[in-house]
């Protein structure tokens, strides 16, 4: 592969060079395309941390081949347009090796006749669309620690039926990350004998929800699953306190926790009955790799403790990508994509932070996650997400 220096190096545009200049090649790219200005900001800032740490361990350890690796992150503002646009931005810089996506799966799917037009590895932190890894694509570029979405229905499902709950409703953003929970959770329902009293939409930058709501409140249904982004979820929970529906247990996907979603409702978090999928928490994910995760991200930003880390499942399941991406580049001896791909696809094994990952990808599985990995959490009264699932 052709190495070349970017304009934008001197542009200010790599923060991330710490060790460029005690290795003596040029420098290799990682792009991040994610949301870092509109609704999934914390989810956004989260992966981009994540990134960071890893590269940083990386850089310390000699970089990638000898060659220093820094990050250029773009921001996508939730617009699969300027997704598109950012990719193929990406693809013409000839020392790319993988790009991280963000939160959104409307925005990754609009990528991916992109990303394989240009031959491109598409790392997943976060955006848990089924389609999204199940693309059709052969090769297939893209690589997934994060939930699937075909895997957490199972789990939404089964933590109402633990709640006791017969009937429930499902509320649903209105886009492809929205149908693909519906399908999921549909047939996770039918599996395990709950009743799906009615599927009700959300539109995204919609302002209220409350005539929807009395719907819910007339019908006999035990509980709510919400499937929507931080906005979304507040104007349903808002919706709730005005019509006095707080008793009406409320069980989440994790795109609520990716935003500003305790600034945005009007009632005191730990007041909610509310549980949220999660895959990684420090206090729950108690490994040493997790350990030294923690205290590296709390040199660095300043973390006060294990629950104040916002969005911290982008944190962790980015660095485990990119730390797994530098053993299969190693393992490659090479940064071309193709090498890359079938190297990522051969990992035997990786002590990671979410766990130890026991031949996490092959050329048939791109998750290397699934419904065993997810556990439900909750918020604190300052809306820190905390476990209240054992271990």
């Amino acid at each position: 592969m052709r190495l070349v220096f970017l304009i934008s190096i001197s542009l200010g545009l790599f923060p991330n060079v710490t060790y460029a200049d005690e290795l003596s090649k040029e420098p290799v790219i990682i792009g991040i395309d994610a949301d870092f200005s509109a609704v999934a900001i914390d989810g956004g800032i989260a992966i981009r941390r994540g990134t960071e740490l890893a590269v940083e361990m990386i850089n310390q350890s000699g970089g990638l081949l000898g060659h220093p690796l820094v990050i250029i992150a773009k921001d996508h503002r939730g617009n699969p347009a300027r997704g598109i646009h950012n990719i193929n931005t990406f693809a013409t810089i000839d020392n790319l090796v993988a790009v991280l996506g963000g939160v959104h799966t409307p925005v990754a799917l609009a990528e991916l006749d992109t990303i394989h037009e240009n031959n491109l590895l598409y790392l997943g932190p976060w955006a848990a669309g089924t389609p999204l890894v199940d693309n059709g694509f052969s090769p297939n570029n893209v690589f997934r620690v994060s939930l699937r979405d075909a895997e957490a229905g199972k789990v939404l499902i089964d933590h109402a039926k633990k709640r006791g709950l017969k009937r429930v409703t499902l509320v649903l953003e209105r886009t492809g990350w929205g149908r693909s929970n519906e399908a999921s959770l549909t047939q996770a329902a039918r599996d395990a004998g709950l009743f799906i009293d009615a599927i009700h939409w959300i539109n995204w930058q919609q302002k209220s929800f409350e005539d929807t709501l009395k719907i819910i409140q007339a019908s006999d249904t035990d509980g709510i699953i919400l499937v929507a982004n931080a906005p979304e979820g507040a104007v349903v929970v808002n919706g709730m306190v005005t019509l006095d529906m707080l008793s009406v247990p409320i069980i989440s996907h994790w795109g609520i926790a990716s935003g500003n979603f305790i600034e945005r409702i009007a009632v005191k978090p730990d007041n909610l009955d509310i549980a949220v999928l999660q895959t990684f928490h420090f206090e729950h994910n108690d490994t040493s790799q997790a350990k030294m995760l923690f205290e590296a991200y709390k040199a660095k930003y300043g973390a006060t403790d294990i629950n104040s880390v916002p969005a911290a499942v982008g944190v962790a399941h980015a660095y485990d990508l990119v730390q797994m991406l530098a053993i299969a580049v190693k393992s490659a001896n090479s940064f071309d994509t193709n090498n890359v791909r079938t190297a990522l696809e051969n990992i035997a094994s990786y002590h990671g932070v979410v766990k130890h990952y026991e031949q996490p990808f092959s050329a048939s599985q791109r998750d290397a996650l699934l419904s065993h990995d997810y556990f439900m959490a909750s918020f604190d009264a300052s809306g820190n997400i905390i476990v209240t699932e054992p271990n």
